[in-house]
């Protein structure tokens, strides 16, 4: 992938993108996981409760953001009137790419067995889903090494907000062990910008400060968090002091596909006027890359709903 510049437009202004835009109304673990939730199934709020082990003040508070956002929506059920459940909208429906690729990489590097042992059957075919990522040009695999990209016509600068947000560690959860993993990298802001930054080549510690906007404690934070969850490893460039580079490993070039494809969700619903702000081309065939998740099993490109949930006996 080609190197990005660090250096913004202007003094103490960063470089936005749809990941940044997006991650403002989902990068946030909770909300993530309640979505996991519902494409699982679960739709009224005890179900979502139990799905997502959320205290109840907390699943509430983000259900409401969600329907803010319109993602999901409120509607009454049909059999009982006074009671609700929630939906995907069609921006909801739109995320199943993100999601799918979630799935991908939980079943590989997950920390929780629940999340590593979940099944998604392929109806077209009967398989379990293997989801594989393909170029829409060419209809080939391929892998980061095979993308370039470079700045398109509507990368914006803005100045950096601090608004504080927890660690997702943190978060109070019947069953922490669900935030780790896939769901504690995009549910948090800045672990997510941190992870754009590396992929795009930015890899010192001022360069990601400047790319993220991140504070110096927060980066510090997050980066010793992305290197214990094993997606990034410090390598030594200098060392009196010690100064060290950010690389990703092989777990965190898995995390690529996600990346990917909220930038493109971003780039559908939060899109500037002049075009999108990142350009990716597929270097095998040249053409514009605009991936699409086809089935391992039969090649079909997978669609919402043509896949369930495969549940243990």
């Amino acid at each position: 992938m080609a190197q990005a510049s660090a250096t913004p437009s202007a003094d103490n202004m960063v470089r936005t993108c749809s990941i940044w835009r997006a991650l403002e109304d989902i990068g946030d673990a909770p909300a993530l996981l309640i979505l996991e939730a519902i494409w699982m199934g679960a739709s009224r709020f005890g179900e979502l409760q139990k799905q997502t082990g959320l205290l109840k003040a907390l699943l509430s508070d983000r259900l409401k953001r969600l329907v803010d956002k319109q993602i999901i929506v409120k509607r009454p059920l049909m059999d009982a009137p006074k009671s609700h459940h929630y939906v995907l909208t069609h921006k909801g429906v739109e995320l199943f790419p993100v999601v799918l690729m979630l799935y991908r990489w939980e079943r590989q590097w997950g920390f929780d067995p629940s999340r590593r042992q979940l099944q998604i059957k392929h109806e077209t075919c009967g398989q379990v889903l293997e989801p594989v990522t393909v170029c829409g040009a060419c209809d080939e695999i391929f892998t980061l090494e095979d993308v370039a990209w470079q700045p398109g016509p509507g990368v914006g600068w803005m100045a950096p907000h601090y608004s504080r947000r927890r660690n997702q560690q943190t978060i109070q959860s019947e069953r922490p062990s669900l935030l780790k993993g896939s769901v504690e990298i995009l549910g948090d802001r800045w672990a997510a910008l941190i992870m754009r930054a590396v992929f795009t080549g930015v890899r010192r510690f001022d360069g990601i400060q400047a790319d993220t906007g991140a504070v110096p404690n927060t980066l510090s934070d997050r980066l010793k968090s992305l290197t214990d969850l094993g997606v990034i490893e410090a390598r030594p460039y200098q060392h009196t002091p010690v100064r060290h580079e950010y690389f990703l490993t092989r777990k965190g070039y898995d995390y690529y596909y996600i990346i990917m494809m909220l930038m493109l969700w971003g780039d559908a619903f939060y899109g500037s006027p002049e075009g999108a702000p990142v350009l990716l081309t597929h270097k095998a065939c040249g053409q514009e890359l605009k991936p699409h998740i086809i089935c391992g099993s039969c090649g079909e490109t997978v669609q919402p709903q043509d896949v369930s949930i495969l549940t243990k006996d």
